[in-house]
């Protein structure tokens, strides 16, 4: 599901692990620039937003995020990071015109950024049932 993304900002590379409370994930503006925002919100944290930090795309498209404003945003990583059924940690990197797709949620003044998961490829399936969305330019 994602668990860890490694990423460059400012010309230095960054990683991000979403078990830490204080994980942030890069988004790409509209404008060209990197913000870093939230990756989705855990267990007592305080907020109005789900705790979680994926949006499974049939759910989106069922409209089951649609309370949360939900905004498609690009979130551009070198690598990620997915855990197996046996708990081992296996690396996937990014071609330079990939990105992870993002659901960017709102709820008054607090936003959070959820990766946006789908099912895997046959290939795999073997590693985990959800699968974060790798899409090539443009959204």
């Amino acid at each position: 599901m994602c668990g860890g993304v490694y990423y460059q900002k400012d010309g230095e590379v960054h990683r991000s692990y979403f078990p830490n409370p204080k994980a942030q994930l890069p988004v790409l503006t509209a404008d060209g620039d990197l913000e870093l925002v939230q990756w989705g919100r855990r267990d007592k944290q305080d907020g109005d937003l789900p705790m979680t930090g994926w949006a499974r795309l049939d759910s989106i498209k069922a409209g089951k995020w649609e309370h949360c404003h939900p905004i498609p945003v690009k979130i551009p990583v070198l690598s990620f990071m997915e855990k197996d059924y046996q708990g081992q940690s296996h690396w996937y990197d990014l071609n330079a015109d990939q990105f992870i797709q993002g659901l960017l949620a709102q709820a008054g003044s607090e936003k959070r950024v959820y990766v946006v998961t789908v099912p895997p490829e046959a290939a795999n399936a073997y590693i985990h049932n959800r699968w974060p969305r790798v899409l090539s330019e443009p959204i």
